[in-house]
């Protein structure tokens, strides 16, 4: 999945799916959409403090009487070329742990989920559809009542439909499609009275 953004027609039919789930069903339906689910701001400092330190080594290794302030140099150096490279974040993505990532998606989902569905007066029976782009994950954080009513294998169907339209770089249009889908589940469950 890359970083797309919807056009103008997307972004209204969007809106609109949305709306339109409000009006069809008595739970919630909230959209969490982020390009990365966090900025992983110590990982360039970790891996340029590595290869700083295997510069060093490896200077240190086949040269064992150069002066210190060369190797010296040669650390601080292999830190901040490190340190830069991977201030571009598709590099960064590729380099970080699989298990880290999840960890941050799945942290992101269920916050966002906490304060667009928990946190809402109004009701508290919901859903959100949880996408995070750069990751490439794509959740559906559901409360205890839809877990009771809802088996996970609609929701995962959901998610591999969108997986497949994220894939053919139709992303505007998995979003639209996953939501309606999601509201026709809801609907049924959880219909407006």
């Amino acid at each position: 999945m890359r970083a797309a953004k919807l056009n103008k027609e997307q972004q209204q039919h969007l809106t609109a799916a949305l709306s339109d789930a409000e009006k069809r069903t008595a739970a919630r339906l909230a959209l969490t959409v982020v390009r990365v689910s966090d900025k992983y701001a110590l990982y360039p400092m970790v891996y340029g403090a590595a290869l700083g330190l295997a510069a060093v080594t490896v200077l240190a290794a086949l040269m064992p009487s150069l002066p210190i302030w060369i190797g010296a140099g040669v650390a601080v150096g292999g830190y901040l070329l490190g340190s830069a490279l991977l201030e571009w974040l598709p590099l960064r993505l590729a380099l970080i742990p699989k298990h880290a990532k999840l960890w941050e998606c799945w942290e992101l989902a269920h916050r966002s989920f906490a304060s667009k569905v928990l946190a809402q007066n109004e009701r508290k029976i919901g859903i959100l559809l949880f996408v995070s782009l750069g990751e490439r994950y794509v959740e559906v954080v559901t409360d205890r009542d839809v877990d009771l009513h809802v088996p996970q294998s609609v929701w995962d169907a959901v998610i591999k439909d969108f997986i497949a339209a994220a894939k053919k770089n139709r992303i505007g249009d998995g979003l639209i499609a996953a939501v309606e889908s999601c509201t026709k589940v809801l609907e049924t469950h959880y219909p407006k009275t």
